[in-house]
């Protein structure tokens, strides 16, 4: 599938936009287009850059963490979702609504997402989804068209000619929406004049539906939640902040039921969000991002020209944004990343070209839902095993020790569940299947889960007895001759979601060996899962298992 693109004219790069950084932004949406996989000829025939720029792209965003080199592909990480939360954190939705958006989807067993404006489509900014054989594959930082979607019309009530004459033009260049990666193209051309009069009728209305516009058998009804105060228009009120819908198929709901049935309450739920918008006091600013420019220096003078400096500096700008930070001045920018303003302000035209960056009002600079169309979706339907599997790969790799993850069973108090093992490629080693249950007491990985938020057990000899040392050691109680030492995974409160351990024969090395050599590489590991884990976290639901 083609990756996002501009609208059909593009304009001319600025004089000084930043060269590398598009580049770098290019080869991003081309890994987001492959679902976040794509080999480096692959890169270099989807993006038309020479290979040599290619390897030099990846090899620095894989110094940043964004993407990691697995053999002969590029992957995206987890990490890269920091500049999608940038935005979320910045817009402030998420946070305020998505709570009510998941209590009406565990009422109503349905469904239920709210999406923005962005240009003439829309972007989805969260997802409560039903889990079902039949079941919806929308994620978040998702881009539908308009004119195939209930929220589409009550957005378009709004447009300007401008945005009517840009929508008609996208239309022309592409009717069949071959250029939007998440819907299937449409072989029927809208009758003239149709989404028009969709428009006009949802703004009057203050409600829209979907009758099998996407796909046949997908049906949705969306309400407007509408910015406290801000500037009034006739006859809907406030502008439209967001769009809440709750969304079905028909073997469930024809679309005529959900008008009937599901809208009265969606409309109760959307008065609840305005009132939580109106009543959200402001917004305290999050720490600011610092040592940025330090680190892109020190990473050049490592790396040399396999490190492009001003394509990371470019995307350390991103970074400057996020909650109490959702405008910014060129300074602000600046400041918050120890950037030179020329730096800083050649990257924040290189955004606004590419859509990135809008400028507000006045001198100020904000975020554009476009954030998340750099990685967002393929990543947004994460778990915790996918995370944890290439560290604990490179972690038994180092050490010639199998690598594990656990969490608590499912409905038990007393069990733990492996969900990730990296086996240790050995004549005689510890080999333990994913899906295995365990006996929380006997195994240092149910020790840790079981001990609580803060420290661990530290069996050491195999007593048993309570720790501050924050990690389990275990000698031969689970299996004879298999010893095993583990430590927690956090997430962004501080609590155990899970632990990470290393299993070995008992000859292999003594328990203070374990503590003295395998230790530092294993919190090591489990703090570079606990990272990406709680950026992945931040606005998604990531599965444990």
């Amino acid at each position: 599938m083609p990756a996002e693109t501009t609208p059909p004219e593009d304009p001319p790069v600025p004089p000084e936009a930043v060269e590398p950084l598009i580049r770098g932004v290019r080869v991003l949406r081309e890994l987001t287009a492959a679902g976040g996989t794509l080999s480096p000829s692959g890169l270099e025939r989807a993006t038309g850059l020479a290979r040599s720029t290619v390897d030099r792209i990846t090899s620095t965003l894989s110094r940043m963490g964004y993407v990691r080199l697995d053999g002969r592909d590029a992957v995206l990480t987890p990490r890269l979702m920091e500049l999608g939360n940038a935005y979320l954190s910045a817009l402030r939705l998420p946070d305020l609504l998505a709570a009510r958006a998941d209590a009406l989807a565990d009422e109503l067993d349905e469904s239920v997402s709210l999406a923005v404006a962005d240009r003439d489509g829309i972007r989805f900014i969260h997802q409560a989804t039903r889990r079902r054989a039949m079941s919806l594959s929308f994620r978040i930082g998702d881009l539908l068209p308009a004119e195939r979607t209930a929220p589409g019309p009550l957005f378009a009530s709004e447009w300007t000619p401008e945005q009517w004459r840009a929508w008609r033009e996208r239309r022309a260049a592409d009717p069949q929406n071959r250029d939007f990666m998440t819907v299937p193209p449409r072989e029927l051309p809208f009758p003239e004049g149709e989404f028009e009069k969709a428009a006009a009728r949802a703004g009057a209305d203050g409600w829209a539906l979907d009758d099998q516009l996407i796909e046949p058998g997908l049906v949705a009804v969306s309400v407007p939640v509408r910015e406290p105060g801000g500037a009034l228009r006739e006859p809907g009120g406030a502008r439209i902040a967001c769009v809440a819908s709750v969304v079905s198929h028909t073997s469930r709901h024809t679309a005529t039921e959900l008008r009937t049935t599901l809208l009265p309450r969606l409309r109760a739920t959307v008065a609840e969000m305005e009132r939580a918008l109106a009543s959200a006091p402001d917004p305290v600013p999050g720490a600011a991002p610092s040592g940025l420019a330090a680190w892109t220096g020190a990473s050049k003078n490592e790396l040399g020209r396999d490190f492009v400096e001003s394509l990371a500096r470019g995307l350390t700008v991103l970074t400057a944004f996020g909650e109490g930070r959702s405008a910014l001045t060129l300074t602000d920018v600046a400041r918050a990343t120890g950037l030179a303003r020329a730096t800083a302000r050649r990257a924040l035209i290189t955004y606004e070209y590419l859509g990135l960056v809008a400028q507000t009002e006045g001198r100020f600079f904000a975020l554009t839902p476009r954030i998340l169309s750099l990685g967002f979706p393929p990543l947004a339907r994460t778990s915790l095993p996918r995370i944890a599997a290439p560290h604990l790969a490179d972690l038994s790799k180092r050490l010639g020790e199998t690598a594990a993850m656990a969490v608590p069973a499912p409905g038990s108090t007393a069990e733990i569940q492996v969900t990730a093992c990296a086996v240790a490629p050995r004549i005689m080693g510890v080999d333990i299947a994913v899906g295995t249950r365990l006996p929380a007491g006997s195994t240092s990985a149910g020790r840790v889960l079981f001990a609580g938020p803060g420290a661990s057990a530290d069996a050491g000899s195999g007593s048993g007895s309570g720790s501050a040392e924050g990690y389990a050691l275990v000698d031969e109680e689970w299996e004879e001759g298999v010893r095993a030492i583990a430590v927690p995974v956090r997430d962004r409160a501080g609590r155990t979601v899970a632990a990470l351990s290393v299993s070995l024969h008992a000859a292999g090395r003594t328990p203070e060996e374990c503590v003295a050599q395998l230790l530092p590489e294993l919190r090591t590991t489990a703090t570079r899962v606990s990272e990406e884990y709680r950026v992945a976290s931040r606005f998604t639901k990531v599965p444990l298992v």
